[in-house]
């Protein structure tokens, strides 16, 4: 069985931590070092890496780490049962929220950046949650 967690870099843990408890409600699991950081509270378990800003990403690679907005195709999504609520949050702790708040066939979608410029969404699903995408578009499994 493969099991997924979230590693997120940031530039300073504690800003990290500061951030992603405030805005999740997430809590400090296990402190590795200074710089290295387990939160709680969510589906999987999400850890903090402190990494330097204009460090190597990898060792083949000629890229810098940098935290000004950038974009991945890879990002979280955060399920939330109240997305106006959960928005106050984010923004409160310090999130920038990139557009206003969509309706989705399978819900409601809102996306930001967090202080370190990564991206992530807030979604309120609907009872159909994303079956309403094959409902619409008439996919079927198999």
């Amino acid at each position: 069985m493969t099991s997924f967690i979230l590693n997120i870099d940031v530039p300073d843990v504690e800003a990290g931590v500061a951030f992603y408890t405030s805005a999740f409600g997430l809590r400090i699991g296990r402190r590795f070092d200074p710089g290295f950081v387990e939160l709680l509270g969510a589906e999987t378990r999400i850890y903090l890496l402190e990494k330097a800003p204009r460090t190597c990403i990898a060792p083949d690679s000629g890229d810098a780490r940098h935290y000004d907005r950038h974009w991945s195709p890879i990002h979280p999504d955060f399920v939330v049962e109240d997305i106006e609520a959960a928005t106050e949050k984010v923004l409160r702790a310090g999130a920038t929220q990139e557009g206003p708040t969509c309706a989705a066939p399978y819900g409601q979608l809102a996306m930001f950046a967090d202080p370190f410029g990564h991206g992530f969404c807030l979604i309120e699903f609907n009872a159909l949650r994303y079956d309403a995408l094959i409902t619409s578009q008439g996919y079927r499994s198999g």
